[in-house]
């Protein structure tokens, strides 16, 4: 079964320490970070399927790095662990877009309630789909060519897992800004086409750019040919 990953945002390390062990045991691959700079390259490169988010950083506060993750990662679900327990700050936590929020000191046993929680909620279509030698697998987070593993970022991953799962059917840029990017997240349209140029870019050694078709004054289509 594939493992859950799982950051922890948190620069007490005995509260790390803690953490690590509490949720060791359980079916997650854990990764660390204490500050948000940290914290910020482990999404990228790694994109988690969860983050536990203290409030108070060294470098930035917990809620600067959640504006940021729902601007570029709307879906990914944050559960913030801090010890600001006033009702204000729960309340602005949960309307930055926190899935869930718990005060310290906190009971481990109902803290693994709710990741459990909120990963059941939030975990996306899970089924590999293939077009043609194309095959994604949302599980692994993997592409492949046959038998190459095609690396792509998470967005780029996510664009092509909704062009995949959406054969034939036409997009605009706004479509796909709501269904890629999240509702709440306020980009320009044209960063759609800079994506649209980089999944094409990594698709073009396999000969397979050209799935991934312009529909002039409407937007974009992905199809096989």
């Amino acid at each position: 079964m594939k493992q859950a990953k799982i950051l922890i945002v948190e620069d007490d390390q005995g509260i790390q320490d803690m953490l690590q062990y509490a949720l060791g045991g359980e079916s997650y691959q854990l990764f660390s970070a204490m500050t948000v700079k940290a914290a910020w390259d482990i999404i990228e490169n790694d994109l988690p399927e969860l983050v536990l988010l203290d409030w108070m950083l060294p470098d930035s506060s917990g809620i600067d790095l959640l504006h940021r993750i729902r601007k570029y990662h709307s879906k990914l679900p944050v559960i913030m662990l801090t010890a600001k327990a006033e009702e204000d700050d729960r309340v602005l936590g949960l309307d930055m877009g926190a899935d869930d929020y718990i005060t310290k000191p906190f009971s481990v046993k109902e803290l693994k309630s709710r990741i459990q929680a909120v990963l059941r909620r939030s975990m996306p279509e899970k089924q590999a789909v293939q077009i043609g030698e194309l095959l994604l697998d949302p599980s692994s987070q993997r592409v492949k060519v046959g038998d190459h593993v095609l690396e792509l970022p998470p967005t780029e991953f996510r664009l092509l897992h909704y062009f995949m799962t959406h054969e034939d059917r036409v997009f605009s840029r706004a479509q796909l800004l709501d269904q890629v990017w999240g509702q709440q997240v306020y980009v320009e349209e044209r960063t759609v086409d800079v994506h649209i140029r980089r999944l094409r870019k990594n698709l073009a050694p396999y000969q397979l750019d050209n799935m991934l078709q312009t529909v002039h004054g409407s937007g974009y289509r992905f199809s096989r040919l």
